[in-house]
């Protein structure tokens, strides 16, 4: 991601060679099952130059008719950039510090330009199924992700589970080292660090796998929420009126 995509007015994003299914088929092929990638090289794209927080909120709502929103905000690093507009109340971010410096990048600084960020508020459907969802924290959002997902579409787990299950996170991007949170059986993190990963053991329920909700629309139109166990969120269905009108006389 680092060295194909920036601010898409400023420079050309690969988006079809990214999310090619022969591409991912070949990169999948490339994976070593029994042994640790302690380097992996990015793939090379024809024609594209190569270039090599926290605060953060995620919410996912879904109404009686089943439209969903999947919102995530972030101020990035400790608490923005420590400025606050007056009169607005809020802070400003500084996702600016993810911009690079070296010249001729995707991501080079540049006026009016935005910079690569890590915020993805996700969505996911089959047929009549409908997901909305996010698991914040930096780098960590897209293995998160992709540990949802396959849970739900690999595991047949339901939305809570998916959430609750124990995660691995690299922060990283060189180096066999890795996070495996201990919910994650011992005998799969031994087999793990025998096939060279450098296993560091988490404790259950920290930040360090972020923090997740998701909504579903069902078949049926039944709809479901779940919040994990990780942070103080909530899963809090629409309460029914408190208050009807009265009859006439």
């Amino acid at each position: 991601m680092l060295r194909y995509v920036g601010d898409p007015r400023f420079s050309r994003v690969p988006v079809d060679a990214l999310l090619s299914k022969p591409r991912a088929t070949s990169r999948a092929a490339a994976i070593n099952a029994g042994k640790a990638a302690c380097a992996v090289t990015p793939d090379r794209l024809d024609g594209v130059t190569n270039a090599l927080g926290h605060d953060t909120i995620y919410m996912s709502v879904i109404d009686k008719d089943g439209n969903i929103v999947s919102l995530i905000q972030s101020n990035y690093s400790g608490f923005g950039s420590g400025l606050v507009p007056p009169g607005t109340g809020f802070m400003l971010h500084n996702r600016g510090g993810l911009f690079s410096l070296e010249p001729g990048q995707p991501n080079t600084l540049a006026p009016r330009k935005r910079p690569l960020h890590t915020i993805i508020p996700a969505f996911m459907q089959k047929d009549e199924v409908k997901i909305g969802f996010g698991i914040m924290g930096g780098w960590n959002q897209g293995q998160a992700h992709a540990q949802f997902v396959s849970n739900i579409v690999d595991h047949g787990l339901t939305l809570q589970q998916a959430l609750e299950a124990g995660r691995f996170t690299k922060g990283t991007f060189e180096g066999c080292d890795v996070d495996v949170e201990t919910l994650v059986p011992d005998a799969t993190r031994r087999a793990l660090a025998a096939r060279g990963h450098v296993i560091r053991a988490v404790e259950p329920r920290t930040g360090t796998f972020g923090y997740g909700q998701a909504v579903m629309s069902g078949a049926g139109g039944v709809h479901f929420g779940a919040s994990e166990p990780r942070h103080d969120g909530a899963a809090i269905p629409q309460a029914p009126p408190v208050f009807t009108a009265s009859p006439q006389p």
